[in-house]
């Protein structure tokens, strides 16, 4: 297995989280927020913008997963779910990358059906040329291409999410 330098260094990902929570601030002025991290990708990402973003918010998780090492399983697991009251709040839903939107598409209708005020989602990487299910997104990071990345939450068998950067990840042939 091969980690090859950054596809995006320390310092993009940091200026991009600040822009990020920037935008998040002025849509939530005057507003809480339930922020709601989708784990275990986005825990990084989660806990540099949450601490970025200047509104109240509260925060909570769901654990959800789809991929088995490199590859999708096309089954979504939910393995704990948001245990915080939605109805009547404004939820921002917050992933580390999207793919096929599959698991994103299912954790996102799991929350419409317990009626919050309103529901946005951020993603710190678009992988569109993947997507299968057109899932709308509010706040997106970096648009990347369809390479398999490690690094900043992300990873390969569980191994590579404390990388400060992301990198393209290669199976050694």
């Amino acid at each position: 297995m091969i980690v090859g330098k950054p596809l995006l260094t320390t310092r993009e990902i940091q200026e991009k989280v600040k822009e990020l929570a920037g935008r998040i601030s002025m849509d939530y002025a005057g507003k809480e927020l339930l922020a709601v991290g989708i784990l275990k990708g986005a825990c990084m990402f989660f806990s540099d913008l949450v601490r970025s973003v200047e509104v109240p918010l509260t925060i909570d998780f769901i654990v959800a997963s789809s991929y088995v090492k490199m590859d999708t399983s096309g089954e979504v697991r939910i393995h704990y779910d948001i245990r915080e009251e939605m109805s009547d709040k404004h939820v921002l839903l917050i992933e580390d990358i999207v793919d096929t939107g599959i698991t994103l598409n299912q954790i996102r209708e799991r929350v419409l059906a317990r009626g919050p005020k309103s529901l946005r989602i951020c993603t710190f990487l678009d992988k569109k040329e993947r997507r299968v299910v057109d899932v709308p997104l509010d706040y997106i990071g970096f648009e990347i291409p369809n390479m398999f990345v490690v690094g900043y939450g992300l990873d390969c068998d569980n191994k590579f999410r404390n990388l400060p950067y992301i990198s393209v990840f290669r199976k050694k042939t």
